[in-house]
């Protein structure tokens, strides 16, 4: 099918971008990677009035790391970007562990990181991976920039909180205060389907110690899940098969599945519980090897 006729622009700057957003009235779009705008489009499930392409816009294509630590992913910065890093090969495992799990090669040639957090798919990968590192977006519209954390990003099911004038910018995840551990597992019924079921777990350490733990679900709610209390389970302490039994069993608990022709909500909350397990559990052997 062929999408609705629409207006297109592809400004140079980002006030030039946001005041074309502005004049949209809240019926523009952002085009950047486009790989789930466009066939939205061309099936007539999205029917914009007029496509902002922010692909002209320089200094948003790339990803860095402060003196302190801090991971910044700017706007237009691709997916292969990030599976091809070696920042974050050193850096932020979790993220590393993610990357290469994106969609196919020709989506992640094209997509980004942010495009894919705004999109707010609940089976999008990169929300639960940012949401268990505690990072947040910028957004810059016609009054400004703000700060948005992940979890108060999406409002629902391919829904998020960005006005209509309004562009994220970048994606940041914190510097950590101790050494970054972690992993991205899901389920997926053929490479490059959306998960089935996905589990994000970022950990920091310090003397042998969890001090911060983040544990994010994919797939198994209307978006994506913080499972705050799972994550809780596990800090203030090593990593012992007792505290990891009882973190998976939480983020079980936190998991809302529906039954689909993916599977059923129980199959579903077994892959949490499992997944869950599986990622601790590598993380406290890498620990043992590492004393």
């Amino acid at each position: 099918m062929y999408p609705s006729r629409f207006r297109y622009e592809a400004p140079r700057s980002l006030e030039e971008a946001t005041a074309l957003l502005r004049d949209g009235g809240g019926e523009a779009k952002v085009l950047a990677g486009g790989q789930s705008l466009i066939p939205l489009m061309k099936l007539r499930f999205a029917a914009p009035e007029m496509l902002v392409d922010i692909n002209e816009i320089p200094g948003l294509d790339s990803h860095q790391v402060d003196a302190d630590g801090t991971i910044r992913i700017g706007a237009l910065c691709r997916h292969a970007d990030l599976e091809h890093s070696t920042v974050l090969a050193s850096k932020q495992p979790t993220m590393a562990a993610a990357a290469p799990l994106i969609a196919d090669p020709i989506v992640r040639n094209r997509g980004t990181l942010v495009g894919s957090l705004c999109h707010a798919d609940p089976q999008g990968d990169w929300a639960s991976v940012i949401t268990a590192l505690g990072g947040h977006v910028v957004a810059q519209g016609s009054s400004g920039r703000r700060t948005i954390s992940m979890t108060d990003l999406v409002s629902g099911p391919f829904q998020n909180v960005l006005a209509s004038d309004e562009i994220v910018v970048e994606a940041v995840v914190p510097a950590p205060k101790g050494t970054p551990a972690g992993g991205y597992l899901k389920l997926e019924r053929r490479v490059g389907d959306f998960a089935t079921a996905g589990v994000a777990v970022a950990i920091e350490w310090s003397g042998g110690s969890i001090t911060r733990a983040g544990i994010a679900l994919t797939g198994v709610g209307p978006s994506t899940i913080d499972a705050t209390d799972a994550a809780q389970a596990v800090v203030g302490g090593a990593l012992t098969a007792e505290r990891i039994a009882h973190a998976a069993e939480l983020a079980a608990q936190a998991a809302q599945p529906r039954t689909d022709h993916r599977g059923s909500a129980a199959f579903k909350r077994q892959i949490i519980r499992t997944f869950t397990a599986r990622l601790l559990t590598r993380l406290a052997s890498a620990d043992e090897k590492a004393a």
